[in-house]
């Protein structure tokens, strides 16, 4: 006699629940879809847990599959990528040099690790003839610049411009207040010295040696001034930051226009393949209206220059963010603190926390010129920071979890916001039924009482 399905289904509920070992995945995963970097069947030190491989470097090329390859992101725009190849698996070395287009694996995004450009990225699913991927793991980073967002940075280049627009001094202080929050060298730079005369020059010069800094003055349109700064840049990722306007991507055409570049050199088969990434950028005119920059460059690119290193053009912008500064920190991207307090020590300050506001027993006094920028900054990061805190509180949890899987091994899954992902409740849904028919009898009451009195008035 056949069960009825009620039934069917009461007995299948009642039969003990089965735990089935599912067999382990073969070590090598040749399928280009492969989630995860594979290692091989020796001992690797490149664990395949996602979160561990932001702190470790790529892996050998001997270590990849076909499918795979290392690079460096030399571009972003939209929700696409340009990869260059450095390593790829043995037989595949030809595409050494090469760029991909890249999408970022969704993973990723859901644990909020950003892919910028300068990452050293692992790339998967690759196509070598259509030379597209998606970027499946992001490796150690050297540094980090907040604005712009790039990665690996050797060196900053400070661009302003002595006329045309003309330099603010809060706007230039804020250039270099972040500049130094980095902890990478970077170097002050002003251009269009052709539109001033010498007494400009050695104005500006001797003001900002009075800040702590020692400026190169140079013009791109006039092609001099350049040497110094080519011996700097050399071999190096330089990010060339400054607001709109000040002819960023104008220097940089001219510094890679000085270089000759051969047939054999690999940048030169980067150029012939895809120059509207990798070639000359587009330069815009200054606004007659406002004195000011039209924002030309909209997105970060890394520009490869003969005999290693790039150059990296980014967006104009009058306002860095100081994400990265806090309170305690902010003094020490002034050279004239750093000074004074060097001046005075074994004895510093009589409190550790001390920021520098005339408190009793601080050696930093407020006779620079730079004082009130400090003030207006420090006034800025305290609001931010309680904020911050008032939004976060003092503890936050990661954006990754680890759980025990077979065999013991800890697997990575980025750790989702509450509430987000989840299916509402059956309950849920029928409460929340209720409540609206409950309010829509509410309603029809009001409206039939307001007839009546309106009927009783008549």
């Amino acid at each position: 006699m056949p069960l009825l399905p009620s039934t069917a289904a009461a007995a299948a509920a009642a039969l003990p629940r089965l735990r089935l070992r599912l067999p382990l995945p073969p070590r090598h995963c040749p399928h280009p879809l492969t989630p995860l970097r594979c290692a091989p069947h020796h001992s690797s030190p490149h664990p395949r847990l996602l979160p561990l491989a932001a702190a470790l470097p790529p892996p050998p090329p001997e270590e990849l599959p076909p499918s795979q390859a290392t690079g460096l992101v030399a571009a972003s725009q939209a929700n696409f990528m340009r990869v260059i190849v450095d390593a790829a698996a043995p037989g595949l070395e030809h595409h050494r040099g090469s760029d991909l287009l890249c999408v970022v694996r969704a993973l990723l995004k859901k644990i909020r690790r950003r892919v910028l450009v300068g990452d050293r990225v692992l790339v998967g699913a690759v196509d070598w003839a259509d030379r597209r991927g998606m970027i499946e793991d992001v490796f150690e980073r050297r540094s980090e610049v907040a604005d712009p967002p790039v990665a690996n940075v050797d060196r900053l280049v400070v661009l302003f411009s002595l006329d045309q627009p003309r330099p603010e001094p809060a706007t230039l202080t804020r250039f270099l207040v972040e500049a130094e929050s980095t902890g990478i060298p970077f170097v002050l730079v002003f251009n269009k010295a052709e539109l001033v005369d010498e007494q400009t020059i050695t104005y500006w010069r001797d003001r900002l040696k009075s800040w702590g800094y020692d400026p190169l003055f140079l013009s791109v349109d006039q092609q001099s001034g350049f040497s110094a700064l080519e011996e700097m840049l050399e071999g190096q990722t330089t990010v060339v930051v400054g607001p709109s306007g000040v002819g960023k991507s104008s220097l940089i055409n001219a510094l890679r226009h000085n270089q000759n570049i051969s047939e054999e050199d690999p940048i030169h088969k980067l150029l012939e393949q895809n120059s509207k990434w990798f070639g000359e950028q587009r330069v815009g005119t200054v606004s007659k209206k406002s004195g000011k920059g039209k924002h030309t460059t909209r997105h970060v690119s890394l520009l490869p220059v003969a005999g290693g290193g790039f150059l990296a053009d980014t967006p104009g912008f009058n306002q860095p963010s100081l994400l990265k500064v806090t309170k305690q920190s902010l003094a020490e991207t002034f050279p004239e603190i750093r000074k004074m307090l060097k001046a005075n020590e074994p004895s510093k300050c009589l409190f550790n926390d001390c920021v520098h506001l005339g408190e009793h027993g601080c050696v930093v006094k407020g006779d620079w010129e730079r004082y009130p920028y400090y003030l207006q900054m420090l006034d800025e990061i305290k609001i931010r920071e309680t904020i911050q805190l008032r939004t976060f509180g003092t503890k936050r949890e990661g954006d990754v979890r680890y759980k025990t899987g077979i065999m013991g091994v800890k697997q990575a899954e980025p750790r989702l916001e509450l509430k987000k992902h989840r299916r509402v409740s059956r309950k849920k849904i029928n409460q929340s039924i209720l409540d609206e028919i409950e309010d829509d009898i509410d309603d029809l009451e009001d409206d039939y009482w307001f007839d009546a009195k309106q009927h009783s008035r008549r």
